[in-house]
């Protein structure tokens, strides 16, 4: 990011908020703020059907915990960690959706990104099917 070799980050996302607040990796939301910093689009390029417009924003995702031992243990019972120790493993992180420059789906690409914006991408999706 810094010599300024990057021109776009594009990520997928395994849900997507009402808002625009998109669940995938772990290590996403570093990303995003890596490219806000830089000036660089952070781009979510997903299906409609990972849009949860039920969920107003990003603090309704849940996040699945993945077990410690993941990362503590090479593998099982050959330890990296004191044993005991105990680790936040999550399986994905959830990156607010003001760091979101744009998301693309198969129906429209929604930016800025909002709640109006996504929902109407959403119902184009639904009136295809009709």
């Amino acid at each position: 990011f810094a010599a300024g070799e990057v021109d776009a980050v594009l990520i997928g996302a395994d849900r997507i908020a009402a808002d625009g607040s998109v669940a995938n990796k772990v290590g996403s939301y570093p990303l995003a703020v890596l490219a806000k910093h830089h000036g660089v689009p952070f781009v979510v390029v997903a299906p409609v059907s990972t849009v949860d417009l039920a969920t107003p924003d990003g603090a309704g995702i849940q996040v699945e915990q993945r077990p410690g031992h993941e990362v503590t243990d090479v593998r099982p019972g050959v330890p990296v960690a004191p044993v005991g120790t105990q680790a936040y493993n999550p399986a994905f992180d959830v990156t607010p959706a003001e760091l979101v420059t744009a998301i693309v789906t198969e129906h429209g690409v929604v930016s800025p990104v909002d709640h109006g914006t996504l929902a109407e991408v959403c119902s184009r999706s639904r009136s295809t099917k009709s």
